[in-house]
């Protein structure tokens, strides 16, 4: 756990309590779109704004990653809302998405905004302020003795000087507090999902797939000749495929090779982030990775792509029943998250 600069004349403790006994994201994306802002040279942010930045932080990780947040929790709800009312993509740019929010002038969009002032910002002090009604935590906000970080107002609110300080002087290791906590709230709701901190965001960057395609199904298609795309039947020779992602990146988040075959590109385009039929297309997906694995080891034994079997085949035997305990569950579960099979 990251643990906070020091301060003093100010309770970093109660910083650090913030996140306990919470049961939505909101206090999360509320205090990271606030450092956001910060960052931008801010100390009078409008509410608006840090609402608009709570759904831009948390739109890939519902639209993208289909991450549960939680019955309780309206943001999920809120981006799906809002991504047909403002017609943004599931991939649109963070500067995009933000744009749009500050400007809309959509009433729908504006009253979603909105239903996070209802709570949001004055449960978010009840460390400094205790837990009052809400006008008594207004009240209260605007007594600087009582070392709020922010003092709240109907549309805006107002960092506290030695807060701002700290806040600046800290950013990265408090995004790295938060970041971290988000991390283990949402992991708690998905225990069975794989990698969620790194869905939290999209990647700006994703590692290129050319050279698992050169160094890996060329010397394979190499040895025994055109392979048959798993969808299509298509044969597939070497300069005329993509690398497929059998599960989807958007649930399982990385680019392991017992997860790649090559395909058919014009499949491929359109099975984005579908699932494949277990019964449909296992044994076809098991056949080709079984062979392409006996191949490397036969050919090209320290090719560094078959330690991605390892975890699963510490042996590299790639057998059938244990690649279906590894593929099966994580279909089910994708689905289950929201998925949808081909």
């Amino acid at each position: 756990m990251t643990q906070l600069p020091l301060e003093p004349n100010i309770s970093i403790s109660k910083l650090a309590s913030v996140f306990k006994n919470t049961s939505a994201t909101y206090k999360f994306y509320w205090f990271w779109a606030i450092l956001q802002s910060i960052e931008e040279g801010n100390k009078v942010i409008e509410k608006r704004e840090i609402f608009a930045r709570m759904i831009t932080l948390s739109w890939y990780t519902v639209n993208y990653f289909h991450i549960s947040f939680g019955k309780q929790d309206l943001i999920q709800s809120a981006i799906l809302e809002i991504k047909d009312i403002e017609k943004l993509s599931v991939d649109a740019n963070h500067k995009v998405i933000l744009e749009r929010l500050l400007t809309t002038t959509h009433p729908r969009t504006t009253s979603i905004l909105n239903h996070f002032n209802k709570n949001v910002p004055h449960k978010f002090l009840s460390p400094w302020l205790g837990s009052e009604s809400k006008s008594k935590t207004y009240e209260h906000s605007l007594n600087h003795s009582l070392k709020a970080p922010y003092s709240l107002y109907n549309d805006s609110i107002a960092i506290s000087d030695i807060w701002l300080q700290y806040f600046i002087r800290n950013s990265g290791i408090l995004k790295t507090f938060c970041y971290w906590n988000l991390s283990l709230f949402l992991q708690s709701r998905n225990p069975n999902v794989p990698d969620i901190p790194n869905k939290i965001h999209r990647p700006i960057i994703r590692r290129g797939l050319n050279k698992h395609k050169k160094k890996f199904w060329d010397l394979v298609i190499t040895e025994i000749g055109a392979v048959k795309c798993i969808y299509t039947g298509k044969p597939l020779n070497i300069g005329e495929y993509v690398i497929e992602h059998f599960i989807p990146y958007q649930f399982v988040a990385h680019d392991l090779m017992w997860n790649l075959i090559p395909a058919d590109s014009s499949f491929n385009s359109k099975k984005r982030d579908k699932l494949p039929k277990f019964d449909d297309f296992f044994n076809s997906f098991y056949e080709i990775q079984q062979k392409g694995v006996e191949i490397i080891k036969s050919k090209n034994p320290k090719n560094s792509f078959l330690e991605d079997y390892l975890p699963i085949f510490p042996d590299l035997n790639i057998k059938k029943d244990k690649f279906e305990e590894q593929i099966k569950p994580l279909l089910i579960i994708a689905h289950n998250n929201g998925f949808q099979y081909m």
